[in-house]
């Protein structure tokens, strides 16, 4: 949420997260709205002079957000799926509303706050059950004829890959999720990831040789989005990215033997996500601040 008085304070206090609050967003559409604007008149009650009085109201959702803000598709938050989600809740709350995907939102958070900022051409990858991404270009952030851009994970890589959920074969996501991490320690009979990255930390060959090969079917898919994007800087984050500098490495130095014409291009920059699991509501309360600029 952006606070209103003084303008820009989410800007200028640099990013910081000045309260937090959680509900179960399960139940129908009528019942998110409900807890959604409970949410909200909870943290206006408590936003004091301070701080300043709540503004604007900006929702990150997993899933497909088109241009108007609708959800069309969100396999964690079905009822909200074609549903007026934006202008019930503006209802409700008597606030002006944006909604957006929930790994473009944390984006613009890591553009402007983290570990992006000072780079006009960013691409975050978020790393965990799925990927997700996304992709500030030439300073703007990349959002696509239909609000769509930023779902890599959903590229085929390996057309004789893993079956992914979707029914597709061998999309990015089955190769270098954290569930395909898991996946790949199973089958080497280590255990699922973090069995894997508990036993790369004590040497163990066989957790480093997946782990290694694992940070190749990342750098193969990041691969792609250089070539075509021209990249300046990636940004790992999600989950994963608790792993620290052997994820770091280990996909930059993959990523430099995968990219077609590496010789000729200028490095491009592999660092860690900054602002761990709020980029998404930072990102998201930048957002909802921008329909505040012609309000003054």
């Amino acid at each position: 949420m952006a606070p209103r008085s003084p303008p820009g304070l989410l800007e200028r206090a640099g990013g910081t997260v000045l309260d937090r609050e959680q509900a179960s967003s399960g139940g129908s559409a009528t019942d998110l709205v409900a807890t959604l604007a409970g949410l909200v008149d909870s943290l206006r009650t408590r936003a004091n002079t301070a701080r300043g009085t709540v503004a604007a109201v900006g929702l990150g959702v997993a899933g497909l957000v088109d241009r108007r803000g609708v959800v069309r598709w969100s396999p964690n938050l079905p009822a909200a799926v074609d549903h007026p989600l934006t202008d019930e809740l503006e209802a409700a709350i008597g606030l002006p509303v944006t909604t957006t995907n929930d790994a473009t939102a944390a984006t613009v958070a890591e553009a402007r706050f983290g570990a992006g900022r000072g780079c006009e051409d960013v691409a975050l990858i978020t790393l965990g059950t799925g990927i997700g991404a996304g992709f500030v270009v030439d300073g703007r952030l990349l959002r696509g004829a239909h609000g769509f851009a930023g779902e890599p994970g959903h590229m085929v890589v390996d057309a004789h890959g893993p079956l992914h959920l979707t029914g597709h074969q061998g999309p990015w996501e089955a190769l270098a999720s954290g569930h395909a991490l898991g996946r790949m320690g199973a089958e080497a009979g280590i255990g699922q990831g973090p069995k894997v990255v508990a036993a790369m930390a004590t040497g163990d060959p066989t957790a480093t040789d997946v782990f290694d090969r694992w940070c190749r079917e990342v750098a193969r898919g990041l691969a792609n989005l250089v070539v075509v994007l021209d990249t300046r800087r990636i940004v790992l984050g999600g989950g994963l990215v608790e792993v620290g500098e052997p994820l770091r490495s280990g996909v930059a130095s993959w990523l430099e033997r995968l990219t077609p014409g590496a010789d000729a291009r200028p490095a491009v920059e592999v660092v860690l996500a900054e602002l761990g699991a709020e980029a998404g509501a930072l990102g998201a309360g930048l957002l909802a601040s921008e329909l505040l600029v012609d309000d003054d």
